[in-house]
C-alpha cells in the first residue's frame, strides 16, 4: 500500500495547470497522467502534432522550467519533502521499481504521477541502467556512490560456482555497507539494496549468487538438473531428477533427455544404476573396477573388507558386484597377506 498523506493525480493536476493547451497535452501523454496510463514515445506524440521529436523534447523541457517557476511548484514544497524523506526512510537509493511501489503502490497510473513528481522535484536524481545497475533513484549521490560500492565488493567476493542463501548474502552486504558508509544499516533496507544490482542474482531455489552463473540462470537441462542435485543433496534417479525440474522449475522434462544430458556432463558421476551424483560431492568417475584400483594405488594392498567398505560409498552397487571384480585376475592379485593389489 503507498504510504503518502497526499493523492499524487491531484498535485500533477494543479502543477501542469500553468501549461498552455497544447504543451500540457504534451506533457500528460509523454508521462502517462491520463486515465489509460499510456506513456507515449517522442516520435509517437511528434506524429500526432506533424514536429520533431527533438521539438517534443523542447517543449517538455520548456514546460518543466514553467511548472518550477510555478506558485503551484512553491506550494508543493511540502509534497516533495515527504516523498523524500520517506526514500530517506528507505535507504536513500532505491530500484525505480521499488520506489514507484514503495510511494504509489501497484496501481500503473498512481506509478506514472508519482515518476512525473520524482522527474519535477528538485530532491531527487535518477540513474540511468548501465551494465552493473538497474535505473534507479536517489536524494544523496554519495550514498548512491557508497552502495554501488558495497554491492560490487560483493559480487567480487562471490566466485561464479557459488550459490548463497538470501540471509547470509544480506549478512555480507550490510557488513561491507556499513564499512563503506560508515553507519549502521538495518536489514531490511539492505535487502531493498539487492534489488539495485544487475550482477547478483536469485534462482528459483531462493539461492543467490552471479547473475551470470548458469546456477542462476540455467542455459539447459543439465544446468536444471545440477541445481536439483545440489538442492536434495543426495544421489538421486535420471527420472527423479526429471520430475524435480518439472516440480521446482514448472518446466516438463524427459526422463530420457535428462539422461542422455547428465552422461555428457563433467559435473555429473554415475554412481548406481541409473543413479547420480554430483562430482563436487568428492564422488570418483568409473566403473566398479576404476573404484578399486584408486583405492588400491590410493591406500597400497588393501583387504577385502575394506576395498569393500570404500566402494560401497563411491557406488550404491551389490557387495558381490564388488567381489566378483576383486577375483578377476586380470586386474587384481592377492599378495602372502591376503590383501589385493592391482595386477
Amino acid at each position: 500500500m503507498p504510504i503518502l498523506t497526499f493523492k499524487p493525480k491531484i498535485i500533477t493536476r494543479q502543477l501542469v495547470s500553468c501549461l498552455k493547451d497544447r504543451t500540457k497535452e504534451i506533457v500528460v501523454q509523454r508521462y502517462g497522467l491520463a486515465e489509460d496510463a499510456d506513456k507515449k514515445t517522442l516520435e509517437a506524440i511528434g506524429d500526432k502534432y506533424g514536429i520533431t521529436r527533438e521539438r517534443i523534447r523542447q517543449i517538455t523541457n520548456f514546460a518543466f522550467n514553467l511548472m518550477k517557476e510555478s506558485q503551484a511548484f512553491e506550494s508543493a514544497q511540502d509534497i516533495f519533502s515527504e516523498m523524500k524523506d520517506s526514500i530517506e526512510r528507505k535507504g536513500k537509493i532505491l530500484s525505480e521499481k521499488d520506489v514507484l511501489i514503495h510511494l504509489a503502490g501497484n496501481d500503473p497510473l498512481a506509478q506514472n504521477h508519482i515518476y512525473f513528481l520524482l522527474v519535477l522535484g528538485d530532491d531527487f536524481t535518477k540513474i540511468k541502467e548501465d551494465d552493473e545497475f538497474y535505473h534507479r533513484w536517489t536524494i544523496h549521490m554519495e550514498h548512491a556512490d557508497k552502495i554501488h560500492q558495497a554491492l560490487r565488493s560483493l559480487h567480487d567476493e562471490i566466485s561464479e560456482d557459488d550459490l548463497v542463501l538470501e540471509k547470509d548474502l544480506i549478512s555480507a552486504l550490510k557488513k561491507h555497507s556499513e564499512k563503506i558508509a560508515g553507519e549502521k544499516i538495518d536489514e531490511e533496507t539492505v535487502r531493498t539494496w539487492l534489488n539495485l544490482s544487475k550482477m547478483l542474482g536469485q534462482n528459483a531455489m531462493g539461492e543467490w549468487g552471479r547473475a551470470s552463473s548458469p546456477s542462476i540462470k540455467p542455459r539447459g537441462v543439465r544446468d536444471l538438473a545440477y541445481l536439483v542435485l545440489r538442492k536434495e543433496g543426495s544421489p538421486m534417479h535420471f527420472a527423479e531428477v526429471a520430475q524435480k525440474i518439472s516440480s521446482y522449475f514448472g518446466k516438463p522434462a524427459n526422463s530420457a533427455t535428462v539422461h542422455n544430458e547428465l552422461i555428457k556432463d563433467g559435473r555429473f558421476v554415475l554412481v548406481g544404476r541409473g543413479l547420480y551424483a554430483l562430482s563436487d560431492w568428492g564422488y570418483k568417475y568409473g566403473t566398479v573396477r576404476d573404484i578399486i584400483k584408486y583405492i588400491i594405488k590410493s591406500e597400497g594392498p588393501s583387504s577385502k573388507e575394506d576395498i569393500v567398505k570404500k566402494v560401497l560409498k563411491e557406488r550404491y552397487v551389490k557387495e558381490n558386484t564388488i567381489l566378483v571384480n576383486l577375483q578377476n585376475r586380470d586386474y587384481f592379485k592377492r599378495n602372502k597377506e591376503g590383501r589385493y593389489l592391482v595386477g
